[in-house]
């Protein structure tokens, strides 16, 4: 892993739409237990110009919930596939969502509602130019 250092949680484009309500509950149980220092970095990345999440959305959410203003992050040195992101990031940008206090409003349970998958369907496509399943989408979207 990467050297970690600390980031302005605002300064951190967001990569997903939605936050799993399930996934917050456990992390803030997790939190308030451990106390929110004591996590992992989250990995993040310069795509274009922004510094983007690369995972952990839900780790800062619940941070930003408990008042941080500032979060552990590390460089991610994976080769991913950054064409996926760039969809990702044009949704974020189209719904409004330029950094982590805009997920406040958009938690939601495990199972998305059809029409969100059916748009995701639409506009990403795997590594071969293959539709995504809504599972794979489903999956993607909430990690």
């Amino acid at each position: 892993m990467a050297k970690a250092f600390q980031m302005k949680l605002d300064s951190i484009q967001p990569t997903q739409l939605y936050i799993s309500s399930a996934k917050l509950d456990t992390i803030m149980r997790r939190f308030e237990q451990s106390k929110p220092v004591l996590v992992e970095p989250i990995p993040v990345k310069i795509l274009g110009n922004q510094v983007i999440f690369v995972n952990g959305h839900t780790r800062a959410l619940a941070a930003f919930l408990l008042g941080l203003l500032e979060i552990p992050v590390c460089w991610e040195d994976e080769q991913l596939d950054w064409n996926e992101y760039e969809v990702c990031l044009k949704w974020c940008r189209e719904e409004g969502i330029y950094n982590i206090s805009d997920l406040r409003s958009r938690i939601v349970s495990q199972r998305l509602p059809s029409f969100v998958v059916g748009q995701m369907q639409k506009d990403a496509t795997g590594s071969r130019g293959k539709k995504k399943s809504s599972e794979e989408l489903r999956e993607y979207i909430l990690t």
